[in-house]
């Protein structure tokens, strides 16, 4: 595991963008940033995108996104807010059918197949709490896990094509490895309340898109500016 203490989110962001380095041969990248106040942060980052020039879509199934975060940094960068916010299209889930479908379905259509979208190499999609929507308890564990499946395959398909994602999930739960790294040894998964807490929807979607991933970035926001705590690079592998 790779750390960086207390660095500048902006530097995060140009280190995983490259904006304005050599171009690199296109390959998988999906970074989960995982924390507090995603929602702002998140929104922020689109806003940097945007004022770099990038074209990007905002997929918000937490309903977190800030237009006025997002035009934080064009008052940094001297960009006209209304510039800038027209680089970033939006689009809202609110159940775990309306994610899939539009992780499935739409994202394709909000890159504008045979628009100026798809005609520019500068894209970039955020998901803003892709699980959120999933968490509902009255949908049962057999539709959950078949759609949230189907949605991790569709985003590894786009990346596999050269779509870089950017992933944004809060942390008010717990962490799906609360002992890693700690030298504590494992609990025991076999019986009552950890058993339990090990197989709630919400720990199977949390680990799951751990695993997914390439790289995880754990993040703060500390005095309205966004911080990088430490960075875990993952497995560089490809499903």
């Amino acid at each position: 595991m790779d750390y960086s203490i207390k660095h500048s989110f902006d530097e995060t962001l140009l280190q995983l963008t490259r904006v304005g380095l050599p171009a690199q041969p296109l390959s998988s990248r999906k970074v989960l940033f995982w924390g507090e106040r995603t929602g702002e942060i998140a929104s922020y980052a689109a806003g940097w995108l945007a004022g770099k020039g990038i074209e990007v879509v905002v997929l918000d199934g937490a309903n977190r996104f800030n237009p006025y975060m997002a035009s934080s940094f064009a008052r940094k960068a001297f960009i006209p807010p209304e510039s800038l916010l027209r680089k970033i299209r939006i689009a809202r889930a609110f159940t775990c059918y309306q994610m899939a479908t539009m992780v499935g379905e739409r994202l394709n259509d909000l890159l504008g197949q045979g628009g100026a979208i798809a005609q520019s190499e500068r894209r970039w999609i955020i998901l803003l709490g892709l699980i959120d929507t999933f968490l509902d308890e009255d949908v049962l564990d057999r539709e959950i896990r078949p759609l949230f499946e189907k949605s991790l395959r569709k985003i590894e398909e786009m990346a596999l094509r050269g779509i870089p994602f950017f992933l944004f999930q809060s942390s008010d739960f717990n962490s799906p490895f609360p002992q890693e790294g700690r030298g504590r040894p494992k609990p025991h998964y076999g019986a009552g309340r950890v058993e339990g807490f090990m197989n709630s929807k919400r720990t199977y979607l949390t680990k799951r898109l751990f695993h997914f991933v390439n790289e995880v970035r754990r993040i703060s926001l500390d005095d309205e500016e966004p911080k990088n705590d430490f960075g875990k690079k993952s497995r560089n592998k490809h499903h």
